[in-house]
């Protein structure tokens, strides 16, 4: 579909779906200021998301709002996720160097997974980004991944698991 502004309007139209070509639905019209007021309020609603996936949000705002904390190191931050799959756990990710603009230079991709407790997230959050920030996030996180000649960063590449053999 489209989504599209006309005057004091939301029109949805043009309902379209490939799978099935006689799909149509007729257009739908929202009063603009309600449908802005129900996007902020959706946008606000987090009664859908589990813990992890809370401490992980939150944890990656805070460091994106440090970002210093990473340019002693020559990292960059990709992400904090978390896995419904894995409700007792969130990953953090980091690149090091940071600002890789020449693809031509080695590059490695850190990673660490950090337990969750039953603490409130916005606690946990706090502590895990104490934490991180406290010292040389290289030292305790594992390589991941990273270009083939990685190791000239000084970094060992991480054993192959037999398991992927």
């Amino acid at each position: 579909m489209t989504v599209t502004r006309n005057g004091d309007h939301v029109v949805w139209a043009g309902w379209r779906d490939l799978a099935n070509q006689d799909f149509d639905l007729p257009e739908l019209r929202f009063t603009a200021s309600q449908y802005e007021a129900e996007v902020l309020r959706a946008g606000e609603d987090r009664s859908w998301e589990w813990p992890a996936g809370a401490v992980a949000r939150l944890l990656e705002a805070g460091l994106r709002g440090r970002g210093d904390w990473l340019v002693r190191w020559d990292c960059e931050l990709e992400g904090v996720w978390a896995s419904r799959k894995e409700p007792d756990r969130i990953h953090v990710v980091l690149w090091h160097p940071r600002n890789r603009a020449d693809a031509d230079l080695p590059w490695l991709q850190f990673g660490m997974t950090l337990p969750i407790s039953a603490d409130a997230p916005s606690v946990q959050a706090e502590r895990l980004e104490a934490r991180l920030t406290a010292g040389d996030p290289r030292a305790t996180a594992e390589v991941w991944g990273g270009s083939h000649d990685a190791e000239q960063l000084g970094y060992p590449w991480p054993p192959v698991d037999p398991l992927f053999m």
